[in-house]
Order: structure tokens, then C-alpha cells, then sequence
């Protein structure tokens, strides 16, 4: 197989979790630098990878095709910037950048070097919101009328995580971190909206960045969607909630890819490695051709954040399509800052 050369940026909880072991299991890749700015925490599993101390040294020095920026959100402009200036193609984690303007800058800046800028969407690999796809395609619910996308957690303490928590670091808040998830998950099911109207602020008070969003956004043909997160939630709610005409569709957040990478799982290159289910995660309620009602409790199949990897390698080898460019993730950016206007103005923002 053709190798590419990749550099991480930082080898934080996201470079140890989400990136550094696909990148080390998929065979067309070789992680040969890591930035670790004063540790050395990625010598014992990844030995062959040189420690950089600065993303600017690895640039610099580093023999590599692709960079993954996954810094802080509040350093991600510059990071990729600086990447896409040094000739490097760039995996960028959500969320893109903190506004719109940085990201439409980034991908000019991608377009004028010939170079490739996507978005680390690992969402769309998870087991839940693939099962949603697959029930939303059979159509068995009809003219589908309210759906409601949830991500919750019962966090209800300070992270310690500044860039997240500061509510004067731009970027930081649940809108960007989770909100960046359903936000795009909305974008992929139904597309852009015509509309919206939001909630945003912090439950545990001002001193914290926001933890709390509520996003309607209205699309034609009287669809509404609601995107929701809370950190005080410890009972959990259905993530996906699908109603239509003829029915509806409950799906739990059963995907455990994230908890199984902390746990110590080794993801397996070509194959599903994720512990399978033991009971069924969503209900699909409907009436059949007959006007019958059918109840049917369903089984979503595993997701694998592997099958990303696997979309850039195949892109950079052979030109099949890029996942999650960069000026399609600029439409979630849009939802999002309209989205921090709504709320602040208290008015339905048209997009």
C-alpha cells in the first residue's frame, strides 16, 4: 500500500483517543510526528513517532503529507494556516474554527494551494445516527413533521478544560463542542434550514462558558428540528426522536466507540471491533400498507470511526470523495453564529 505520512498536533485526550490509534492500525498510514510540548506521553505506544515540541518545529522539520490539527478550537485557525502554508494536506477537528469568517478563509486557502481541508465529523460513524439514516431512508414514517436530536450528559462540575469552559475564550461551550456534532448531523439528515431560533447560556452559572443550547430550525414543508443538550441530565432522554406521518422513531445514543478507545480498546483495521449490543436501542412505531400499526424494537449496527481513516486514505490514493470538506462544514459554522445571534437578540434569524 501507498504510505502517507501523518504529524498530530497535540496528543491530548483527542490525539490519544480518536486519531493516534486508527492511524497506527490502518495500514496506509505511518503517525511519524507528534507534538508534545514538554511530556512524552506517546513514546510507549508509538515509538516510531518523533516528539516535536512545537507545531511550528514539526512543520518545519517533519517529513510528512498530512497534518491533523487537534489543538484547542481557540488555536485551530492558526494551526491550519500554518499547515496549509507548509504544503499539508489537513484533518482539522470539530469544530472547524470559533466563526464563519475563519473558516471560508481556510478554505480559500486550501483551494488556492491544491491541497485538501476536512473536517473530523466522526459523529456520522456512529452506530445511532447511521441507524436513524437508515430507518429515515426506508420511509416508513411518511412526510417526516418534528424530529428532535439530543446529546446530553450530568456534568455538573467545572472541567477544569479553560478552552471550553471560559466564557471569554471565543469557541469555548456545549454550541461549539456538542453542538458541532448535531448541528451537522441536522445538516446531513435534512440539509440547510431556512431559519432558526436558539437558546444558549450557562446553567452553572456566568463564571462558565455555555452548557445549555436549544436550536429550532425551520425548514419548508412545515419540517421543525430541535437540537438540545444539557450537562444537567442524568436520567437520559431518546437522542433521536422521528415523527412523521405514518410514525415514529426512537433511537438511544448507544454508540461506544469513544468509552472502549479510553478504556484501552485496539480498533481493528477492516472489521467491526466495538462490543455488540445485548438489547435492542430504538423503537420503530409505525402504520404498514394495511393501516396496521407495527411495533418493532430494532437493533442498530456497529459504527467505526476507522471507515473516516479509511475515506481520506482513499482519497489521497486513489481521488475518491473527500469526507467532510471543509465548505460544506462551513454551513454548520453558519447555524452555529446564527445561532449565538439568537439568542443574544432573542428573534428567529433567517439564514
Amino acid at each position: 500500500m501507498q504510505l502517507v505520512k501523518v504529524g498530530l498536533c497535540a496528543f491530548g485526550m483527542s490525539g490519544k483517543v480518536f486519531h493516534a490509534p486508527f492511524l497506527k492500525e490502518h495500514p496506509g498510514f505511518f503517525l511519524s510526528a507528534i507534538v508534545e510540548r514538554s511530556k512524552e506521553d506517546s513514546k510507549e505506544k508509538y515509538p516510531d513517532a518523533k516528539i516535536y515540541r512545537s507545531v511550528e518545529e514539526m512543520l518545519v522539520n517533519a517529513d510528512i503529507e498530512l497534518v491533523v490539527v487537534n489543538t484547542p478550537v481557540q488555536m485551530h485557525f492558526e494551526h491550519t494556516k500554518m499547515a496549509l502554508e507548509a504544503g499539508k494536506n489537513v484533518v482539522v477537528e470539530k469544530p472547524f474554527t470559533v466563526n464563519v469568517a475563519e473558516a471560508e478563509e481556510l478554505v480559500r486557502l486550501a483551494e488556492e494551494k491544491g491541497l485538501f481541508l476536512s473536517v473530523y465529523q466522526n459523529r456520522r460513524f456512529d452506530r445511532d445516527y447511521l441507524q436513524v439514516q437508515k430507518i429515515m431512508n426506508e420511509e416508513k414514517l411518511g412526510a417526516l413533521k418534528e424530529v428532535e436530536i439530543r446529546f446530553d450528559r450530568f456534568r455538573t462540575t467545572a472541567s477544569g478544560k479553560a478552552h471550553k469552559e471560559n466564557p471569554e475564550a471565543t469557541g469555548s461551550g456545549s454550541l461549539h463542542d456538542l453542538g458541532s456534532h448535531l448541528v451537522d448531523q441536522a445538516v446531513q439528515y435534512f440539509g440547510f434550514p431556512e431559519k432558526l431560533f436558539a437558546d444558549v447560556f450557562s446553567m452553572k452559572g456566568k463564571e462558565f462558558a455555555n452548557d445549555y443550547f436549544e436550536i429550532i430550525l425551520f425548514y419548508q414543508n412545515d419540517l421543525r428540528v430541535r437540537l438540545k443538550s444539557s450537562v444537567f441530565t442524568k436520567e437520559a432522554h431518546y437522542a433521536y426522536a422521528i415523527h412523521g406521518e405514518k410514525g415514529s422513531f426512537l433511537q438511544e445514543r448507544t454508540d461506544n466507540q469513544e468509552n472502549e478507545l479510553v478504556s484501552g480498546s485496539i480498533p481493528t483495521y477492516g472489521e467491526d471491533w466495538t462490543q455488540p449490543l445485548k438489547e435492542a436501542d430504538g423503537i420503530l412505531n409505525f402504520l404498514n400498507e394495511n393501516s396496521e400499526t407495527e411495533r418493532i424494537f430494532t437493533f442498530s449496527e456497529p459504527g467505526n470511526y476507522m471507515n473516516y481513516y479509511q475515506n481520506i486514505y482513499e482519497h489521497i490514493v486513489f481521488g475518491y470523495y473527500l469526507p467532510s470538506p471543509g465548505g460544506e462544514v462551513i454551513k454548520n459554522m453558519k447555524i452555529i453564529d446564527a445561532a449565538m445571534e439568537s439568542s443574544k437578540e432573542g428573534k428567529i434569524v433567517t439564514l
